[in-house]
């Protein structure tokens, strides 16, 4: 046999299917497992948010938070990727999966996922105590406790080091459980800005400056002196509860320190761990403005017929098949890369400043081929482009991504 016949023989003898839907066969990457949690997560999403997000986005609230809470926890959404404490223990592909789904409903509701699961939950799963953990992981897992994550604040977001909030240790003081504490109680002033979840949380992961450095602390949102005033008049994430925190002089027990952990090390690990969620989150709100473009592009005729098959209108839906499916192979990527202990936080930048980048573009021209149409709630584009422009700068601005890549490249610091 020659070896033009040897390799003609090995060929398959017919070539699947292309299919629009996924054109490069990147489902060839997922095993059972994988589909069966995308499938769970994307009905529950075409059930429970598709039919109201139009109205939630128009109105500028998220009703029913606390249910659709209860809900994403039964179906594991809630800190998923972590073990124990009734986390699902998810990998990080099956978390990315979900978040994708998610944010191709609303980037609200992938947001409330992540700043619950990736932010609040996982400081405390890394960085809190047994007696922490035990108390507050399960409920937030099951969606019963809603928990915000408090960094950022009025005057400090890319430069955290400056924070003002501070945690003034006293002399004596009790643990939570009423006995005899290793060292005084805390006692917690400042304000935070744009908390996710923060007027509807039962707990808040706040941090703050002490004596020793920045540290975490897990404050009950009933504790004395806590507030959280909601956020109102957004043009962009409209359909997400947004807050700032005020503590005036919230006196916290010596044990609702995180002891894991001191200095920014510890928020900036937790900002990392949600950082790659936006990774394939960006993806899912770029896809469902893609997929409006093509269907508007087959059916909306003029000239005497649909516009899809006009050259300049190809030349687009082409262009924004390539660059969404190239980010979500770069997720998959990342996820695996996650999932094997290796991803650096370099990379997780490299991803957050490709894929949001190129998903807002995707939704910019998804909306010339909708024409005017593309600004009406009717269709979903404006509303994920708006939603992107928080997505763009929260958890680190394109500008900061772009420095710790640069710097990486060089090993030359121009942060400062």
């Amino acid at each position: 046999m020659s070896t033009t016949e040897s390799a003609e023989s090995a060929k398959p003898s017919k070539l699947p299917p292309f299919d629009p839907a996924d054109p490069i066969g990147i489902d060839d990457l997922l095993g059972p497992e994988d589909l069966a949690i995308r499938s769970t997560v994307r009905a529950w999403a075409t059930d429970r948010v598709l039919p109201h997000i139009a109205e939630w986005y128009e109105n500028g609230e998220l009703p029913g938070i606390r249910e659709l809470a209860r809900e994403l926890g039964s179906i594991g959404a809630l800190g998923m990727s972590l073990q124990g404490y009734g986390c699902a223990g998810a990998t990080a592909v099956q978390y990315g999966l979900a978040c994708l789904e998610l944010e191709a409903a609303d980037s609200g509701i992938r947001s409330l996922v992540s700043v619950q699961g990736s932010l609040a939950m996982y400081a405390i799963h890394r960085f809190g105590s047994e007696e922490q953990k035990e108390r507050w992981l399960p409920g937030m897992a099951a969606g019963e406790i809603i928990g915000c994550f408090g960094l950022t604040e009025p005057d400090h977001g890319s430069d955290p080091a400056g924070m003002r909030t501070y945690a003034k240790r006293e002399p004596g003081g009790t643990s939570r459980s009423g006995e005899a504490g290793s060292g005084g109680d805390w006692v917690l002033s400042g304000r935070k800005m744009w908390i996710t979840n923060g007027s509807v949380a039962g707990v808040a992961v706040v941090w703050a400056q002490t004596d020793e450095g920045i540290r975490g602390f897990v404050v009950p949102t009933d504790t004395p002196g806590f507030s959280a005033p909601e956020i109102k008049h957004k043009w962009s994430l409209r359909a997400s509860v947004t807050s700032e925190l005020v503590l005036d002089e919230v006196r916290l027990p010596a044990d609702a320190v995180l002891p894991g952990v001191i200095g920014l090390r510890g928020p900036l690990s937790c900002l990392g761990h949600a950082r790659y969620g936006i990774v394939w989150g960006a993806m899912g709100a770029a896809r469902a403005s893609f997929e409006a473009a093509v269907d508007y592009a087959k059916t909306r005729e003029q000239f005497g017929r649909p516009i899809g098959g006009f050259q300049l209108t190809q030349a687009k839906l082409a262009d924004m098949a390539v660059e969404l499916h190239k980010g979500i192979l770069l997720a998959h990527h990342l996820g695996r890369r996650m999932d094997a202990g290796r991803l650096r936080p370099e990379q997780v930048s490299f991803g957050k400043l490709n894929n949001v980048r190129e998903a807002i573009e995707i939704c910019r021209t998804s909306r010339t081929i909708l024409g005017a149409n593309g600004i009406s709630l009717e269709y979903p584009v404006m509303r994920h482009a708006t939603n992107l422009e928080s997505v763009l700068t929260y958890e680190g601005t394109v500008e900061m991504h772009q420095l710790v890549l640069g710097k990486a490249l060089t090993g030359l610091d121009a942060f400062r």
